[in-house]
């Protein structure tokens, strides 16, 4: 069987990719288990090949969900690559098959790390602001811009009282210099042409 040239170049270079990638990160291609906590109980979940599995309980992803990576600014914790991160989520799918609600995993991950890693405000106390002020700022806006635009409505039909230009007589003078004023823009429009 013949292979074509530029089908053997692409099994080319993409066995010389992976082996450039191996050749930098040897590590990443060797399936190691990730540390396990002190108590010794994610040991007791590894199944008979050694690996741990990648479910997590529910209560720990509802958890995992509601927080900040305290390892990886700006992201959440069930993306952050790191292995503290991978261990945190650890600890916290252990409190969660121990019974521990997804709430209380937050509020300990909360207390140890800081009130920052918390990913939705509370709907309490000071954090009820957070979910009461966005919403009421858009009501005020709304309401602002409907009744700006009210106004200019009703100054285009009837002129309103309210438009102190449009309500002054010009007076005889006035009018006269801006008669004359638009004759001589018109002149010089037609010497322009």
């Amino acid at each position: 069987m013949r292979i074509p040239g530029s089908r053997l170049l692409q099994w080319k270079a993409s066995a010389l990719l992976i082996a450039g990638v191996w050749a930098a990160f040897p590590h990443a291609l060797q399936s190691s288990p990730p540390s396990t906590p002190s108590n010794g109980r994610l040991a007791a979940q590894e199944d008979e090949q050694g690996a741990v599995p990648r479910h997590l309980h529910p209560e720990a992803e509802d958890a995992i969900s509601k927080l900040r990576s305290p390892f990886c600014p700006g992201l959440m914790l069930e993306v952050c690559p790191t292995a503290n991160a991978e261990a945190l989520r650890d600890s916290i799918d252990v409190g969660a098959r121990d019974g521990v609600a997804a709430d209380s995993l937050v509020e300990r991950v909360v207390a140890a790390y800081g009130e920052e890693y918390r990913a939705f405000p509370k709907r309490q106390g000071a954090g009820l602001l957070a979910w009461l002020v966005p919403p009421a700022g858009l009501l005020v806006g709304f309401g602002l811009v409907v009744l700006a635009l009210k106004r200019l409505r009703g100054q285009t039909k009837g002129g309103s009282a309210g438009d102190a230009w449009a309500a002054e007589e010009l007076t005889r003078e006035e009018e006269e210099r801006l008669n004359a004023a638009l004759i001589e823009f018109d002149a010089m429009e037609e010497a322009e042409a």
